[in-house]
């Protein structure tokens, strides 16, 4: 029997990005949902399409990316990109799958919580799949609402994408 020795005080966070990190989020999106999820290239290019306009409209002041890391390599993340009307969208919320149960996903969903509150945002949304229920329910306890499905095979797969709304 394998245990996980891997604890949540062994993992930093931070919100700096350095090069590398963005491109390294894409590549770990496209590979880690076509071996969980079947997602096909499709997908790491909605992400690297996603990730550039967040980089492209950047400001420090409005938006947060928070990066995971354990022995220097990046585990996880999770984005805040503000929009229009006092809105934040949240984006790129990941973990490799052995970090999973630990208590960091929760962790990272309270400080963009935290985040989102500072800056004074009215409301927030994100675009999830309907394969991701722990994730939808994670969403949930933190007063999302499940606002929107749309039947679409832009992956590479048919799927249900689903719009949750706070707020």
């Amino acid at each position: 029997m394998k245990f996980n020795t891997i604890k949540l005080e062994d993992i930093a966070i931070r919100t700096v990005i350095y090069p590398g990190d963005l491109g390294y989020i894409i590549y770990r999106h496209g590979a880690m949902y076509a071996k969980e999820y079947n997602h096909g290239v499709s997908f790491e290019v909605y992400v690297a399409k996603g990730i550039c306009e967040f980089y492209q409209n950047y400001d420090a002041n409005k938006d947060r990316v928070w990066l995971c890391e354990h022995k220097g390599k990046i585990i996880g993340s999770i984005f805040l990109q503000h929009r229009e009307h006092r809105t934040a969208q949240l984006r790129f919320f990941y973990l490799e799958s052995k970090y999973r149960g630990l208590g960091l996903g929760k962790l990272l969903m309270g400080l963009f919580m935290d985040f989102y509150r500072e800056c004074g945002y009215t409301s927030s949304y994100l675009w999830t799949t309907d394969e991701l229920d722990t994730a939808a329910g994670l969403y949930q306890k933190h007063g999302y609402v499940l606002q929107q499905e749309v039947k679409t095979k832009v992956f590479g797969k048919p799927l249900i994408e689903r719009k949750y709304q706070l707020g």
